[in-house]
């Protein structure tokens, strides 16, 4: 067993000598103007609600969400998100657009297995994990500024 693990470590050593290293610096730059840019396209989409639909500066965010969340869901329909991703990286997981485009993404991979049991079963397995992360996360958060009121 220890000459086993002895010949995967030797293996993991000389198959690294071989690997290209990733462009650290040019990955980010990328991120972050891929990123940058979503985030543009958002601020956008809400003065154009404020503009055009006579919203207010707070009125226009829930409507600039279901937007970006709809560009999202079709460029993954289209094929164009994923191409995004693979130039931008992390820069095209803004939060609203990539949870879009990775739900969309889950329910197109097995829309073959039929709407209920392969689209909808497939897309509550990504989703129900961050809806369960983000209402403990609220929970704590709520727990803590009530117990930070009680004190200051």
């Amino acid at each position: 067993m220890d000459k086993q693990k002895l010949n995967e470590q030797n293996y993991e050593k000389a198959s690294k000598t071989y690997q290209p290293k990733p462009p650290y610096v040019l990955n980010v730059i990328k991120a972050f103007i891929i990123g940058g840019l979503i985030c543009v396209l958002g601020e956008l989409i809400t003065e154009m609600y404020v503009h055009w639909f006579d919203y207010s500066e707070k009125d226009a965010g829930n409507p600039t969400v279901a937007t970006l969340i709809l560009l999202s869901a079709l460029a993954t329909g289209f094929g164009v998100y994923d191409k995004l991703g693979q130039f931008a990286g992390a820069g095209s997981a803004v939060p609203v657009t990539g949870f879009a485009n990775s739900i969309t993404s889950a329910a197109l991979e097995h829309k073959s297995e039929g709407l209920v049991l392969g689209v909808a079963t497939n897309l509550f397995k990504l989703a129900g994990s961050v809806i369960v992360f983000g209402v403990v996360a609220a929970y704590v958060l709520g727990i803590l500024r009530y117990l930070w009121s009680l004190i200051f």
